[in-house]
This record gives C-alpha cells, structure tokens and sequence, in this order.
C-alpha cells in the first residue's frame, strides 16, 4: 500500500516538475514575465554573505552616470546637459531607499506627489527656467518640520498622526521656491528626544530604529538621525533636520557628512515642533560644505511668524553664503583655537589621536592652532561624564541648569504650535502624556515596558510639571548658561592677546563640546574627519564661532575640506562599511 502510494506521489511529482518546467519555459518566452524576474539578485538588493565593506550596498548607476557620492553641482550638469532628468533622478534615489530601507529604516515617509512635483520641474528646465544650483534636486526633512501636503507632521509620534498642518513651515517653502523636490520625511527620535531621558536614538513609534549604515549595531546620531543617516548613505543629496542641543551636528558626525547648525534665529522655526525656542535652530546636511550651504542659501531669512528672526537684520550677507566656500589656501594666516581641557580631554584617545593628526595638516596648511584657550567656566559648565542637559541639578543648582528652561520652553511653545494644528485632540503636554499612559503597552507610557524608553516619557512628566511656570529658577538658569556660554564661553576662549580667533576647534563626538554652542545659540559645522578603529563609526571635527559667524565658519569649513581631498589624507568622508548590517533592528539604548 505504502509503494504504491509513493509511487502515485512520485509519478504526481513528474507531472508537476514538468508542468513547472514547461511554465518557466514559457516564462521565458514571455517578455513581460521575464523583466520581472531578478536573475542576479546579489548584484545590488541581496548582499552576499562572506562581503564586506560598501560593496554590501553597492548604488546603481542612473542613466549611466554615478550618483553614489555625487555632488549637487554634478547631478547639475547631468540635468542641465539633458543626460538625466528631475523623474528619473528620482527613480534612482528610491531605488536606493527600496535597496536599504529594511536595514536603515531612514526614511518615514515618502511623498506620493513626489513624481508629479519632478515632472513639473523638468518642464520648467525644458521652458528655461532654472530656479537656482537645488532645481530638481530631492530632499527629505526630519518629521518634526511641517509640509503642507499629504505628508504627515508628527514627530515621529502616533499621538499626531493625521494632524493637519496650517501651512508649510518656513523652511520647507524656502526649499520649494528654489526648485527642491520634497522627496520624503526622515526618521527621527520621538519627539527629538525630549520625551524620555533614557531612550534609544533614532527610535520613533512611527519610524522604528533608524540605523546608521557604518554600524547597525549602535547610536546612529540624533535626533535628526534619518537626515544623517540618509545623506551618508547616498539615499538624499541633502536634508534638513532641527537642533535643540546637538542633534544635528551629531547625526551629520556619526554619519560621516557635514552639519551645518546655524545661530538661533537665522532660520525660522514656524512650522517646527518646537522644543525651546530659545535653542531650536533648523540646520542642514551634505556631502559637502558646498551641499549644505546650497541648503542654508535656501532656508534662511526673516519670518514675521519668528520674531527671533528679526536679530539677523544687518548680519546677513547679501547675495548668500556660496560665496564664501573656498579652498585650502584660506586657511594660511588663519588661527584657530584648541579648547583643550575644556573639551578635547574628555575624548576618546584613538579619536583625538587622530583628530590631532588631521589639525597637524591644518597647520601644515599655513594655520595658527592655539592650544589651551578655554572657556572661562568649563568647571562648572561642561559635564566630565557626557552629555546631561541638566548638569546644573546634578551639582545641585537647579536655577544652573539647561534643563530648567527647556522643559518650560517645550510646555509653552508646544502649546502654541498645536493650537494651529487640525484633527487632532492632542493639544498640550497633558493631552500627550495621557496618551502614553492610555496606549503604555505598545508606547511604554511608564518605565521598563517599552525597549527603546527604559525611562518611560519622564521628559514629558517633567515637563508637564513645571506648567509652563517662568518662574525665578528659570529666569535665572536661562541668564546663567546664556552668559556663561556666550560672553564669559565661547565669545572669551576666542579671544587671545588682544586678536579674536578665526574659530575654536572641537571634537563634537564629545557632546559638551556641541551642547556649550546649544545654550550659546551660536553656529557650529562640523565635517567628516575619521572613523572608529573598533567601532566602525564616523567622527568629525567641529568649528564653532559667535552669533552669526556663518560666513567665516563656511570659508574655513570648506577650506579644510579642500584640504582633506587635496592631500587625500585618510582623516575625510569614507564610505559606509555596513557594520552589523544582519543584527536584529531592535532599539539601542544609549
């Protein structure tokens, strides 16, 4: 009985074998079919096991031309020479997302308008009109900075999905009008990381864990992680992503790209949820120098809707920031400033062994670099342990503390922005605590059930009870860690004997060094300068300066990027080595 039930499954089995076989045949007869079928699949959407390095993600070429790496200006002669037009420069950049989103999760959103909006500005290059060096080219910005379209404004939160926007915010407008294309919305930490003090970096209930592609194994920067994320691995020319205290100068830093954060007040924040505005900035992310100041020339300027806006009158140069990227030769006769105990102690010694060998070349350059010119209070303001917003509490001086005024600020100024903000019930801090607390299983509303909140949403317990109450601790904490980082910080360490600095130096891996330009509002960029021997990871060097210093931070910033790819010093931008790329995308708390 058994033999002859094999023998009806064997003969059962032949039939559909050459069924199947017949069908593939025909399959093969069959165009259509047959360009369906990926015959390599290990050539770019498979990595093969036993690879390593950037040849896991290799990029397509587009239309025969090489985007992986390409420069703004480059994609530029593409267009503007007819060998590739806005849609299919599109099509690449999301074939690029479709081949590594499951691994980087970097973009929360794409723009279902997205082709239509690219059609559109290819008919305007076709009619003569180029609207500026960003015409055709596609962006994402980070998912707290609002569009008014039918991409999602939620800060990477399911409390405002569906919310609706009253218009684009400042920035984005900005962008539109000089002929970008709104790809997408980038990943972000929730909230940009004002909802829990112990969380995992890049995690958002909407988004999930963004990943940096150098290593998935660890914090891939934030909270502007998927803008970082994004542009270092050649998903995006550019982006844009928001900083309260350091969170785009370290995702563009970990990701090996330049950050731009521009000084409180030289881009507007309408339309940003906002976490103080005292310290928000919208910054931008490149390549390049040249990319991200493409990007700034693009967003800045004064906003009647923000009033902080107002104080770049007279302090910005007509005619944009381009003008001031040069090349290597500026940085003879400069002199810069090495805050050392203030900062650069507190690093890592292989980093800041490395760091030290690309200021070395920077001085080869013809460069001045004056070690030791420190900020007057660094004892007292710079954290010995990291990054800790309320270090003030920690030495027992609340009314010292950054902490104090910004979840006063985020009260307040969160209030404001969702009072413009449709469908949707969330209208204060109370209404998204109590959301957490009613939804705590699958948002950890309380401590030690969500993986990527251990501390639950103490951030916006915190917040919620100050009330929004300016009282004489946070007058005095905003007063305290405005003077000592702007007048009696940074303004002294740069100056010395009787000449002002043309910038201090710092590591921005050492997130005081970031958090001390935060409390400033002042402008900081930082470029990619060498990666990890262990880790894998990215690290940059920092140039920061007084308030609306743009012009001299771009000219030396570009400056010894020229450097970097002139000598072709290994301290500069590198490509990707997908570090970990198979590990398990669970949150990483830091």
């Amino acid at each position: 009985m058994v033999s002859k039930v094999f023998g009806r499954l064997l003969t059962t089995g032949l039939v559909l074998a050459n069924s199947v076989s017949a069908s593939t045949e025909a399959a093969n007869d069959d165009s259509l079919v047959a360009s369906q079928v990926v015959t390599n699949p290990y050539e770019y959407d498979f990595p093969p096991l036993g690879a390593n390095g950037a040849s896991l993600f290799p990029m397509r070429l587009c239309n025969g031309f090489k985007l992986e790496e390409a420069s703004i200006d480059a994609i530029q002669e593409q267009l503007g020479a007819g060998s590739l037009t806005s849609v299919e420069l599109l099509q690449c950049y999301l074939e690029r997302i479709y081949q590594t989103q499951p691994y980087l999760n970097a973009i929360l959103q794409v723009n279902p308008d997205a082709f239509k909006i690219a059609k559109a500005l290819d008919e305007e290059r076709a009619q003569g009109k180029t609207r500026g060096p960003l015409h055709g080219i596609p962006f994402i910005v980070k998912d707290n900075i609002a569009s008014k379209d039918r991409l999602e404004t939620t800060a990477g939160s399911w409390a405002l999905l569906g919310s609706v926007v009253p218009r684009d915010s400042y920035v984005v407008h900005g962008l539109r009008k000089a002929g970008a294309l709104l790809l997408g919305k980038a990943a972000l930490s929730e909230w940009a990381d004002m909802r829990s003090n112990n969380y995992s970096e890049g995690f958002s209930a909407r988004g999930g864990q963004c990943r940096s592609a150098y290593n998935l194994t660890v914090n891939p920067g934030g909270s502007s992680s998927g803008s970082g994320v994004g542009v270092g691995a050649n998903l995006i020319p550019f982006a844009l992503g928001t900083e309260t205290d350091g969170s785009v100068i370290n995702p563009a830093q970990r990701n090996s790209v330049v950050g731009i954060k521009p000084t409180v007040g030289l881009t507007s924040r309408a339309g940003v949820v906002p976490e103080s505005l005292h310290q928000d900035t919208v910054g931008t992310f490149g390549k390049t120098v040249r990319d991200a100041v493409y990007a700034l020339d693009a967003i800045y300027g004064i906003d009647s809707r923000d009033n902080y806006t107002l104080a770049q009158k007279g302090k910005t140069p007509e005619g944009g920031y381009a003008q001031f990227l040069t090349n290597k030769t500026a940085l003879k006769g400069a002199t810069f400033g090495i805050p050392w105990k203030s900062f650069w102690a507190l690093g890592d010694e292989d980093q800041i062994s490395q760091l030290l060998e690309l200021v070395d070349l920077i001085k080869q350059a013809g460069a001045t670099v004056i070690n030791g010119t420190e900020l007057p209070h660094y004892k007292t303001i710079v954290s010995p342990d990291g990054f800790n917003w309320d270090y003030g509490s920690t030495r027992g001086y609340a009314n010292e503390s950054e902490y104090s005024y910004i979840k006063v600020d985020f009260y307040n100024n969160l209030k404001d922005y969702l009072s413009e903000v449709e469908n949707t019930k969330v209208k204060s801090v109370e209404d998204l605590v109590q959301y957490y607390h009613d939804n705590y299983g699958s948002e950890g509303g309380y401590p030690s059930i969500h993986p990527a909140f251990g501390s639950g949403q103490d951030g916006l317990i915190a917040s919620l009870e100050s009330k929004g109450i300016m009282d004489e601790t946070y007058y005095q904490a905003l007063e305290f860690c405005q003077r000592t980082t702007r007048e009696e910080g940074i303004d002294a360490a740069l100056k010395y004997k009787n000449r002002t600095l043309d910038g201090l130096l710092v590591p921005p891996d050492v997130a005081q060094s970031i958090q001390i330009a935060a409390q400033a509002g002042y402008p900081v960029i930082t470029v990619p300068a060498g990666v990890g021997k262990e880790s894998g990871m990215p690290f940059g060097l920092a140039i920061m300066n007084t308030a609306f210093s743009e012009p001299t931070l771009i000219k030396y910033a570009s400056a010894i990027e020229d450097l970097q790819k002139s000598t072709g010093t290994k301290y500069q931008r590198s490509l990707p080595e997908w570090r970990g790329y198979l590990t398990r995308n669970l949150p990483v708390i830091m």
